[in-house]
């Protein structure tokens, strides 16, 4: 958050004047973060410690929510941390001093929108079960599922761990057909699927199960919050609309 001058703090919270708050810093009684202050130190009401005669005085100020889209990259862990050492979420927010986490997983080989949020109540939200909260992925398989095969996928699949529930699918197109040029004997396609749950790994298992391994795969929206001009790696934050169509 934005850094201001400590007497403005001071002032902001109701303790005294801005004089007479550089008064009190003049006199030694402020301390920032354990440190004594001086006139002209700056500070964030809502990370730093900030101590008058020390009393900690901005323990009632409320940590505001924050709310963010964010295009992960593949190969990128949906954590904070990770005991292999491998890239993780955390590296692309350390420029924000509230403690911020993924909302879900996305799996380490598969890129594309995330949330990232301080707000349990919104990450309860998107993630039980009970509100079914849609999921948008553009998938890129190898071989070209027929309509029976789509249709298997709309009604449910079997996994190890259960049925899926029914879900939307949709034939995008050949991979032969893309901008990027390939081989006219490319026998790949891409395929559009919504779901309304969350089981582990859900998409490459049912796709596997029909006989189409994923070679690709890309989270579009959320909700219908997509994720729009974000490249690899960039984030924003979630507009109110953005926010209204998640929450309501």
């Amino acid at each position: 958050m934005t850094q201001q001058r400590l007497q403005k703090i001071i002032s902001y919270l109701g303790i005294t004047s801005r004089r007479k708050a550089e008064e009190m810093i003049e006199e030694g009684r402020v301390t920032v973060n354990g440190q004594p202050a001086i006139i002209g130190m700056k500070a964030d009401i809502y990370a730093d410690h900030i101590k008058i005669d020390r009393k900690l005085i901005n323990h009632t100020v409320k940590v505001p929510n924050i709310y963010i889209k964010f295009y992960k990259p593949v190969e990128v862990v949906s954590s904070m941390t990770d005991s292999e050492g491998r890239l993780t979420v955390e590296e692309f927010f350390r420029g924000i001093k509230q403690r911020v986490y993924p909302v879900g997983r996305l799996d380490y080989h598969s890129e594309g929108l995330l949330f990232v949020t301080n707000d349990g109540e919104f990450t309860n939200r998107i993630l039980h079960p009970s509100h079914k909260i849609s999921k948008t992925y553009h998938v890129k398989v190898k071989g070209i599922p027929d309509e029976q095969v789509l249709e298997n996928l709309r009604n449910g699949l079997t996994l190890e761990d259960g049925k899926t529930a029914p879900c939307l699918v949709r034939f995008l197109r050949n991979s032969s057909r893309g901008t990027t040029p390939i081989k006219k004997t490319t026998n790949n396609s891409w395929i559009e699927m919504t779901i309304f749950e969350g089981k582990k790994r859900q998409i490459r298992r049912m796709l596997q199960r029909v006989g189409h391994v994923v070679i690709h795969l890309k989270r579009v929206s959320i909700n219908g919050v997509k994720i729009g001009d974000l490249r690899p790696g960039e984030w924003a934050y979630l507009t109110p609309k953005e926010l209204e169509n998640l929450i309501v």
